[in-house]
């Protein structure tokens, strides 16, 4: 997992200001495992977030695999970035990683207060997925 942060803030340094960086974000979005037309319902939706994001989860031979969607594009980015960090991996390795690129590439920092918290929001959500994954 460290090996896909460290290359995520080695993307995110070739950028000098955040509108580059932005729109980088928002390419991204199009990364994103498609989350199924049935789980766009309130049920996957991660409250505490600015705009409207849904994120799914299940588990194959041991490993979590994530889906999402947003209706914002930089969301869609964002999440793009935490699926590609954590997608794949054991629950318990999912719960005890921290997520280090994020101050890294100065994303908290970049964000709007409403953006910042739904950053927290999605990353509890995937997290607790991870956690009754790993109570089963």
């Amino acid at each position: 997992m460290d090996n896909l942060q460290e290359e995520i803030i080695e993307e995110f340094s070739m950028f000098d200001d955040w509108l580059d960086k932005y729109d980088y974000l928002i390419s991204l979005s199009d990364q994103l495992p498609a989350i199924s037309p049935e789980h766009r319902t309130e049920q996957y939706q991660i409250d505490g977030c600015q705009s409207r994001v849904w994120v799914d989860a299940r588990l194959e031979e041991g490993k979590v695999y994530y889906s999402a969607d947003s209706d914002a594009i930089i969301t869609k980015g964002i999440i793009a970035l935490l699926i590609r960090v954590l997608n794949g991996r054991t629950p318990q390795e999912i719960l005890d990683t921290e997520l280090y690129f994020i101050p890294q590439i100065g994303l908290e920092a970049n964000l709007s207060p409403t953006r910042a918290n739904g950053l927290v929001a999605m990353i509890k959500q995937m997290r607790l997925y991870a956690l009754a994954f790993a109570n089963k």
